[in-house]
């Protein structure tokens, strides 16, 4: 958790992150692809009430009216649902993953999917042979966690996890900013990996650390773009 809270996307700046690539978000969209982006990594599951109006507003640096009208909005579409009552609130939708396949977009997940390549290739390049072991140590544990985890929904959270913890090891806070924001995107836009396609891209991601540690940056960059 930063200082703007669980879904804030910003730096301890409190200044928003200026995303390049195909197409900046609205803060609408935003808070779409941060909600979705935590439900992959299972920091909010489907039934889980989120945050209040106001609470939500305050650590993703937007206005309350913008977080409302994406909330409502959200729950037009099936992913959020609207209870009242003493016990209500906004709640993820129980059918969360059945409801988000209505969502898949496949040309604007491919647009998503290869600026985020090439921000990680740009990332590897930059750092191949500039990070030692102990930088790396967070992401050997997860590539580890990945082998040997069987339940689909744990692979699917610690490979998210994997390429945000990558961004920062490589490019700081910000980057992992720029990459959750692609990635909470990508939740939206594609079918979740099968269990089968993340266990070989595991094998890329040890791949690709060795690497980097080696300095052997084409093969760092060519093990991104094969997990890819």
């Amino acid at each position: 958790m930063n200082k703007t809270g669980k879904f804030g996307p910003y730096s301890a700046t409190g200044h928003a992150l200026a995303l390049p690539g195909p197409g900046a978000q609205s803060g609408a969209e935003l808070v779409r692809s941060r909600i979705a982006l935590h439900v992959a990594l299972a920091t909010v599951r489907p039934g889980d009430r989120l945050p209040d109006v106001g609470v939500l507003a305050e650590q993703l640096g937007i206005g309350e009216m913008t977080v409302r009208r994406a909330l409502e909005g959200m729950c037009q579409d099936g992913l959020l649902d609207r209870r009242r009552g003493r016990t209500g609130g906004t709640f993820v939708s129980a059918d969360w993953s059945h409801v988000a396949a209505a969502h898949h977009d496949a040309e604007g997940a491919a647009s998503i999917a290869g600026f985020l390549l090439l921000l990680e290739c740009g990332l590897v390049a930059h750092a191949s042979g500039e990070v030692d072991d102990e930088q790396l140590a967070g992401l050997r544990k997860l590539a580890e966690d990945l082998d040997a985890t069987a339940d689909p929904d744990r692979l699917r959270e610690v490979e998210t996890r994997f390429h945000l913890d990558l961004a920062e090891a490589l490019g700081g806070r910000g980057m992992r900013e720029v990459t959750a924001d692609l990635l909470g995107r990508l939740c939206l836009l594609r079918p979740a990996a099968e269990p089968d396609t993340i266990r070989r891209q595991n094998l890329c991601h040890v791949d690709l650390l060795v690497h980097l540690t080696e300095g052997a940056t084409d093969a760092a960059v060519r093990a991104v773009k094969e997990h890819m």
